[in-house]
């Protein structure tokens, strides 16, 4: 006989250790420690369970419970889980808490007008979501603290001061707290800006009785949600814990269907193993499966095979009444209330109670608390399973009597559009994906405000005027700018162009071109190619003599023009039209495009040698925007001061600036400009001999996961130069290498020469000079290409090295007299010791040596008064070899150990050795050692003729041995002297130059 029994299971099976955990985490709240803790696990594997328990047992202790939840499709709703948090504390019993549920609801729900160009009075759109991601964590924080005004009150009388007879009042003694919990399930669901405030509240919480329990499905952090990269952040700065849920075991399996089965007898082994292989231990679904199973004997038999079957299975078993109920249940959506229910199936609410209490007592729906007339699906499998029974035609119609019904009691535009699109409604679908779309830009919740917009063109009437589809294209390609979705962008800005220019409005298709070319860019876009479209739309504006009418649109594209030029350190033309862009923005009021422009310039003007002008001119950029709460501006400002003085050896200024803009941009929440940021502090800190610090701010710019492309280049290459730093050579060339294809893909200068440089140097340590040339004549003509010096000083010193090291004397002079011109005609000071020091070089090769000590001393003496530590120290073990050369040992040797602890002391194991290699050159010609070591005197034969060029066949006849006998000696020789090629070798005794005594 088939019978329903209970469903759920009344004890909650192997999670002892998980409740023990949580509770632990509830005292610390109550004694004022809070936190944030997120119970992970699969669909069904009792997470909600776990969760129910923890909020009856905070209850018990006296807490204030407040629970929320995200759904499906709220990915897409800015806010949505929050939206249900603040419903339930509206209906808290404390008047404190219904305040505070009534203030978020307040922040999250206020829908705001559309703002030309993304701006307005208060600020850029970016900061109007930050301030109102941060009041809505106020709030939140203000559950367990005083609840500050949302806006700062202006009394109609100053306050009359205390008189001198008048005792001072003394304090009101405060009352704690009452400690808190919120709850907020399936953050699998969650939107960014419901994600971006939990972060809020997780930064703030310590030190609050305030724990924040929040559920997510483990196996749905698919790369695109926005959980994925969050969980991970918070995770590792320690800002959350996370306990997960694993199946059960076969004996815990065992228990629990013993307690769901009833029976005085224990469940048979055969019962416990088809449940333990159909259920894979997932609770739920063993609840499922035993739900309408048969009793005895035959219980194992009858044990449906999914979960899907056993939910379809128990549906068949309701009335008809009840089945139509679920259908409609199903189709609103995980939750529902009973009032939209009886209006959609046209029917006196009190026969809808009647239906809905069957599906409660069949484990179908339960209550959701506080609420007495919402209900939700006990599990999102069984609304999904019962969902998809559904047939699609009924389904449409189902969503469009959902759409309407909700419509008429005032339900948000978010959830109004995703019901009419499923119900394939276009006109309502269209209008209401709008209204959502632009409520998510007005939160800057972009990956929210993308797929309303595809919604929304999606159901585009094909009356449409020409204008409105281009305004609807030109919104969506903006947003999808805003999340990387490049070629998606690229697309509808054209799209949307093409209809404008279409239409004739010639002002409307010019202002879309500077957005166009900013995301062509990142799609591979040459500077010509951008140029081009710039130029054309100038032309498209002057032809219609549009300029003066439209002068922020003329603005735009000569700042565009600017920035193109910029990144392709064309320096002049970004100059000239840099400062009539900035000029024509002065002139029209277009603060933001003034203070982008100010920065562009500025930076141009460093790098051209300019440089007072220029960082006068950086500096007041950052001051202006910050003045003009232009966030975004300001934090591009601190960037663009910070970087050009990492790169232009100007460390001082670099530290300063860098740090002040990490601070600016955590505090306003732009995270890729903070992590390009400390990515540069990063090479900063290499660049100044801290190696450790490099790495480890190196490595935080990479893992945040919030950085953008720029952000992963600079890092890979401070990663890749403390591996060549350290010798670890294959590290160092993958890393630089995989930087040097992103540089190159973008075709900037200044994201691919660092990385070459990098190669460059780190194929010469290796012993492979040839490399090194090839690799530096790169680096020089990308440089020269664009008239640069600042990427190019580097080359300098590498490349006369290895050409040295072929004995390529004159090749040599000739590389280094040709950079130093394009050094002198700069100018830029970080740059210009690579000139005397590599002149040293060339004069130490050509045995003038009291010539190359002399400016060797000098160079030493620059390179440490800019704190650039990699070149100084090669400075020190150049001046050990110049002594060596010219028979000086015991300067020879005082040189070489202060070149050798200053390279230990920094971690530069390469330069180490050299430096060891020179100690040991020296002490040889001071007769302290014998001139061939390390080698044995057959050895340092066997060198010798590897450095005149003879093959192993050709060493072994005239020394009268075996070819395999050399072969072993020359392994040993790669070995002692710690080079990898023949060619290291024969650099090696040119060194030495001397005969074996």
């Amino acid at each position: 006989m088939t019978v329903a029994r209970p469903i759920s299971c009344p004890v909650l099976v192997g999670r002892d250790d998980l409740l023990a955990h949580a509770a632990r985490r509830l005292q610390e709240a109550a004694d004022g420690q809070g936190s944030l803790l997120f119970l992970s696990g699969e669909a069904g594997i009792g997470k909600t369970r776990l969760l129910d328990a923890v909020m009856r047992r905070a209850q018990l202790s006296g807490f204030e419970v407040g629970e929320g939840a995200a759904f499906p499709h709220d990915a897409d709703v800015a806010g949505a889980a929050l939206l249900d948090l603040a419903a339930a504390l509206k209906r808290a019993d404390r008047a404190e808490t219904r305040a505070v549920g009534a203030r978020l609801d307040d922040v999250l729900a206020a829908e705001e007008e559309s703002v030309d160009a993304g701006r307005g009075p208060g600020g850029d759109l970016h900061r109007r979501r930050r301030v109102r991601v941060q009041a809505a964590a106020d709030a939140l924080i203000g559950l367990v603290e005083p609840l500050a005004p949302s806006t700062p009150s202006t009394p109609s009388t100053p306050p009359t001061p205390p008189t001198p007879s008048t005792p001072p009042t003394p304090p009101t003694p405060s009352t704690p707290p009452t400690p808190m919990l919120l709850a907020v399930e399936d953050l699998h669901w969650a939107d960014d800006v419901t994600l971006e405030v939990l972060e809020q509240v997780a930064r703030r919480v310590r030190g609050l009785p305030l724990l924040v329990v929040a559920t997510y499905r483990s196996d749905e952090l698919y790369p695109r949600i926005p959980l994925r990269e969050w969980r991970s952040r918070l995770l590792t700065r320690r800002l959350a814990e996370e306990i997960r849920l694993d199946r059960l075991d076969r004996e815990q399996t065992a228990v629990m269907a013993g307690m769901l089965i009833g029976d005085a007898l224990p469940p048979s082994a055969a019962l416990v193993d088809a449940l333990q292989q159909r259920s894979d231990g997932v609770p739920l679904h063993v609840e499922e499966i035993l739900a309408g199973g048969a009793t005895g004997s035959a219980v194992a038999d009858v044990v449906p095979e999914t979960l899907v079957d056993s939910v379809l299975a128990r549906a068949a078993l309701l009335s008809e009444h009840a089945k139509a109920v679920v259908e409609v249940a199903a189709v609103i959506g995980r939750t529902f209330s009973l009032d939209l229910l009886a209006e959609i199936l046209d029917e006196p609410p009190d026969r809808t109670d009647d239906a809905v209490d069957e599906l409660v007592r069949r484990f179908f729906v339960v209550p959701v608390a506080p609420a007495p007339d919402r209900y939700g699906f006990r599990h999102a499998l069984i609304r999904d399973a019962c969902y998809a029974q559904v047939p699609a035609g009924r389904r449409r119609r189902l969503h469009r009597q959902v759409a309407d019904a909700a419509r008429a009691a005032g339900s948000p535009s978010s959830f109004l559009a995703t019901h009419y699109d499923l119900a394939g409604a276009s006109a309502p679908a269209y209008e209401y994906a709008l209204l959502a779309a632009r409520r998510a830009v007005s939160l800057s919740a972009h990956r929210e405000a993308v797929e309303f917009y595809r919604k929304a063109l999606r159901h585009l009437p094909d009356a449409a005027e020409p204008a409105d589809r281009a305004d609807v294209l030109a919104a969506f390609a903006a947003e999808c700018a805003a999340t990387d979705a490049s070629a998606d962008a690229a697309q509808a800005f054209e799209q949307a162009r093409a209809l404008r220019l279409g239409a004739g409005d010639v002002v409307g298709a010019a202002a879309l071109v500077a957005p166009l070319v900013a995301v062509r860019h990142l799609l591979g876009d040459d500077l010509p190619a951008r140029v081009g479209r710039l130029t054309a739309a100038l032309d498209e504006l002057t032809a219609a003599s549009a300029t003066e009418s439209a002068p922020g649109t003329a603005t735009r594209l000569l700042a565009g023009l600017s920035d193109a030029y910029m990144l392709d350190r064309r320096l002049d033309q970004a100059i000239e039209h840099g400062e009539r862009a900035r000029a024509l923005a002065v002139a029209a009021g277009d603060e933001a495009t003034e203070v982008n422009t100010m920065a562009t310039v500025g930076s141009c003007l460093v790098f051209a040698g300019r440089m007072a002008q220029g960082w006068t001119l950086l500096e007041q950029a950052v001051q202006q925007a910050r003045a003009h709460r232009l966030e975004t501006e300001a934090a591009r400002a601190y960037r663009m001061i910070g970087s050009s003085a990492s790169v232009l050896v100007a460390y001082d200024l670099a530290e300063r600036w860098l740090a002040e803009g990490i601070e600016y941009a955590e505090r306003v929440e732009l995270w890729n400009h903070r992590h390009y940021l400390v990515a540069h502090l990063g090479h900063v800190a290499w660049a100044t001999g801290d190696w450790p610090r490099a790495l480890d701010l190196g490595q935080r710019a990479l893992v945040d996961g919030r950085g953008g492309i720029t952000t992963r280049v600079t890092a890979l290459i401070v990663r890749g130069y403390h591996a060549m730093g350290s010798g670890d050579f294959a590290a160092a060339s993958a890393t630089l290498g995989e930087a040097r294809d992103i540089g190159r893909s973008m075709g900037e200068l200044q994201r691919y020469s660092p990385a070459l440089w990098g190669l460059a140097e780190t194929a010469l340590l290796r012993g492979a000079p040839d490399e090194a040339v090839e690799l530096c004549e790169q680096g020089r003509a990308a440089s020269v290409a664009v008239d640069d010096a600042a990427y190019l000083f580097p080359f300098l010193l590498v490349g006369a090295r290895a050409k040295l090291a072929l004995h390529d004397t004159v090749g040599a002079t000739e590389w280094v007299e040709s950079i130093a011109q394009a050094l002198s005609r700069r100018g830029i000071p970080g740059t210009l010791p690579a000139i005397e020091h590599g002149r040293a070089l060339v004069a130490l090769a050509t045995g003038r040596t009291a010539q190359a000590r002399t400016a060797l001393l000098s160079a030493q003496q620059s390179w440490t008064g800019l704190r650039r530590v990699w070149e100084q120290l090669w400075a020190g073990i150049d001046l050990a070899r110049c002594a060596t050369r010219a028979g000086r040992v015991d300067d020879a040797v005082q040189q070489a150990t202060q070149a050798r602890t200053a390279a230990a002391a920094v971690g530069a194991a390469p330069l180490v050795a050299l430096a060891d290699e020179v100690l040991a050159l020296a002490r040889r010609r001071g007769g302290v050692e014998p001139v061939w070591a390390p080698l044995t005197a057959r050895e340092f034969e066997v060198a010798r003729l590897v450095g005149d060029g003879l093959t192993n066949r050709e060493i072994a006849d005239r020394l009268g041995i075996s070819v395999k006998t050399v072969g072993a000696h020359v392994e040993h020789i790669l070995a002692r002297l710690g080079v990898t090629r023949r060619a290291g070798i024969a650099s090696w005794v040119v060194s030495v130059a001397a005969e074996p005594s």
